[in-house]
């Protein structure tokens, strides 16, 4: 297994898609609970929700991907983007 961030970026306009989505997302996020380290939600300069931080413990990018890909905030049109990155930790301790 290996660590990895997944940052995901909102549409400027996403927050109302986010927001009727959320139910959904969490459902999915708890569902996946054995893979995640740490999850929660990014925001702006405003204080409105922006964005997903995810860090996944799974087998490889293409895992990452996948969760992604299946993600309803992913599969409503909330992000933009998604930047998926390998990950160590040098300071501090994940659950």
């Amino acid at each position: 297994m290996a660590l990895f961030v997944l940052a995901c970026f909102d549409h400027e306009d996403a927050l109302d898609r986010r927001m009727a989505v959320r139910p959904n997302h969490l459902a999915y996020v708890d569902a996946n609970r054995e893979r995640l380290k740490l999850a929660g939600p990014m925001f702006d300069a405003a204080g409105r929700m922006a964005g997903s931080l995810f860090i996944l413990d799974v087998e490889d990018e293409a895992a990452v991907e996948a969760f992604s890909a299946a993600d309803p905030y992913r599969l409503n049109n909330v992000f933009e983007r998604v930047e998926i990155r390998g990950f160590k930790v040098s300071v501090g301790a994940l659950p």
